[in-house]
């Protein structure tokens, strides 16, 4: 196995064939950072080259499995203070996003808690996706007046359909993880205790199984996925960067700042 030990956002540990991934900041509800970023993006560009891992567990540390952008990387309140938003203020996602999906072992989310924009993404982008009952997924890059541009366009509408990705893409509502089976946007929900150990046994049967048979079934899979990421990805996030610009995303930022509902005036 290679050695990931300097990572500092993230913790990579093995067991076995199977890498359980944690993204290691509980006290910002594992908001994405800087450094999280590209260790992430790291990670997942070179673990195809880590003969030791056969199926990777994608989990959060402590009550959520990730709040979206961190907001104290833009100079905003702490993360235990306020709401999760969806930016990762100063990286683009392109490059970690692309990685995510070029990475040849299976990948199980283990959604433990509340999962926001481009952390949504990450646990919608995993191959099996398995969630607490009392988890929560949820794009809310509209609610930031901002384009939904980080994947979620792409994603959401391959897993539930155009319609139904409009409508949680456009109004940035909440969606329970009992609903979320039951549209099909994730596999499972368990209880929070029975979380870990379902994943476990997911990923060990998977690590176990005929490796290329499993890895070539999914490239042939995530082509489909690539094909989408290609058309749509640079053109969402080329307007997320204008909608950035916007008088009604600083109203979002600067009402979200001072705890009371924006006024957007369409500018």
């Amino acid at each position: 196995m290679a050695d990931y030990s300097s990572y500092q956002a993230i913790t990579v540990q093995n067991d076995g064939k199977v890498a359980t991934v944690t993204l290691n900041r509980p006290e910002r509800l594992n908001a994405i950072s800087h450094e999280m970023h590209d260790e992430l993006e790291g990670f997942f560009g070179s673990v195809n080259n880590d003969a030791e891992i056969n199926a990777i567990i994608l989990t959060g540390a402590g009550r959520a499995f990730c709040a979206g952008g961190d907001m104290s990387d833009a100079g905003g309140p702490k993360q235990e203070d306020a709401p999760p938003v969806p930016v990762t203020f100063g990286r683009s996602p392109r490059k970690l996003i692309l990685n995510m999906l070029e990475v040849e072992a299976p990948i199980i989310a283990a959604v433990n808690g509340v999962a926001v924009g481009l952390g949504a993404t990450l646990a919608l982008l995993a191959d099996v996706i398995i969630a607490s009952e009392n988890a929560r997924l949820a794009d809310t890059h509209v609610k930031m007046g901002l384009v939904a541009g980080d994947g979620g366009a792409v994603i959401w509408p391959l897993l539930v359909g155009v319609h139904r990705a409009k409508e949680y893409l456009l109004t940035g509502d909440f969606i329970s993880a009992t609903e979320a089976e039951r549209i099909g946007l994730i596999n499972h929900v368990v209880p929070p205790e029975e979380l870990m150990a379902k994943a476990q046994d997911i990923a060990g049967r998977l690590a176990a199984g005929p490796m290329w048979a499993m890895r070539w079934t999914k490239a042939s899979i995530n082509k489909v996925i690539r094909e989408r990421m290609n058309l749509i990805l640079d053109t969402s996030l080329a307007y997320e960067a204008l909608s950035s610009a916007t008088d009604d995303h600083r109203e979002a930022a600067s009402s979200f700042f001072e705890k009371r509902e924006p006024k957007f005036t369409g500018r």
